[in-house]
């Protein structure tokens, strides 16, 4: 089998993910789960081949990025099928891939269970907000979501910063230019501060790596554009430890004066296996008051889950809060609820009093 086929029957059978990897059969992820898709398992020499078509497919792209450095990220589109966001990756001496199959059309946040608040995101005019959750979370989903909804909704210039481009947005009420790193500009850094020139509404950074593409985002966001960001964390306050102790401590004081006046919300999410097999997302949703922006001033950030478990009238919710609803409407196992949980002594004997 090529890898048109491959990539072909992956859309067909609604698949996420593929992985393609020396010493076992090619399989699909398919809800949450990883199927294999026969019993052959793929050689070396198997994959060295499927390798050189998946590049081809790639606009005949060089391989020397994986053979130099042994990993290479990039997306591509099969006309007709769908795209795909590609990482190749040497292991044990030789190529293997996990490709993620991205649709042409943008998802429905409705269908996806994305809540309304989230989704509220698009009526921001200024500020910082971030996206975080582990990889594969669905960020990247939720972000194309809402930068649809803004596209939908109001007239502006949209800028967004991607490493790889993975949803493609048309032009509708807004002007939405795209750009690739490494294909369109050398880093997000670059492009961050290029962008301040382009008369920008709205910025999107498909990821903070370092405190300096988070010091120019919280610029942007100080001088009246609305930024957007991913970090790989799981909980609104560790997300502002996380941002707070990747800068210097000498600059951490200035920070914190930073971060509780240009902040407008964190929205922590995973990925939960649903009892159907498929998943489900859990949200974590802070949007900062003054009592939230005065913890962060005073390094008390320990105190914010406080705030979010009461902050239900400001759409506050809290990450195990969110996965005892899915319990209780019967789409996540109490089994999950406890293992993906924060605290899962007490979501164990929360759980329990509810059987």
């Amino acid at each position: 089998m090529n890898v048109v086929d491959l990539l072909s029957a992956a859309v067909a059978q609604k698949a996420s993910d593929i992985f393609l990897v020396p010493g076992m059969p090619f399989s699909y992820k398919i809800g949450s789960r990883i199927v294999y898709q026969n019993e052959e398992k793929l050689s070396s020499d198997q994959m060295e081949s499927l390798m050189k078509e998946l590049y081809e497919l790639a606009g005949n792209r060089s391989m020397n990025i994986v053979k130099e450095h042994g990993d290479d990220d990039f997306s591509f589109a099969l006309p007709g099928i769908s795209r795909f966001r590609s990482s190749v990756f040497r292991q044990r001496g030789s190529l293997a891939a996990v490709i993620r199959v991205v649709t042409f059309d943008l998802p429905d946040y409705k269908e996806l269970h994305i809540p309304e608040p989230v989704m509220g995101v698009a009526r921001m005019t200024k500020g910082f907000v971030l996206v975080t959750g582990p990889a594969g979370s669905g960020k990247t989903t939720t972000l194309a979501c809402i930068i649809d909804k803004i596209n939908n909704t109001r007239n502006a210039h949209v800028i967004t910063l991607e490493d790889p481009l993975e949803f493609l947005h048309r032009h509708k009420k807004s002007v939405v230019t795209q750009r690739e790193i490494v294909t369109d500009t050398d880093s997000y850094v670059t492009g961050l501060r290029a962008a301040l020139r382009q008369a920008p509404d709205v910025i999107l950074v498909g990821e903070m790596r370092d405190y300096e593409t988070i010091r120019i985002a919280m610029t942007a966001a100080e001088t009246g554009h609305l930024v957007i960001s991913t970090l790989h964390t799981v909980g609104a306050a560790n997300t502002i430890d996380r941002i707070i102790d990747s800068f210097p401590p000498n600059q951490q004081h200035q920070i914190r004066m930073q971060l509780s006046m240009v902040v407008q919300a964190v929205i922590s999410q995973q990925l939960i296996p649903a009892v159907d097999g498929s998943v489900a997302p859990a949200f974590e949703m802070m949007f900062f008051n003054n009592a939230i922006r005065n913890m962060i001033r005073e390094s008390k950030t320990h105190q914010i889950d406080s705030v979010i478990a009461t902050g239900q009238a400001e759409n506050m919710i809290s990450m195990d809060s969110s996965l005892l609803n899915l319990y209780k409407e019967g789409r996540i196992t109490g089994e999950n609820a406890v293992v993906y949980s924060s605290n899962s002594e007490l979501m164990a004997k929360k759980i329990d009093r509810m059987k």
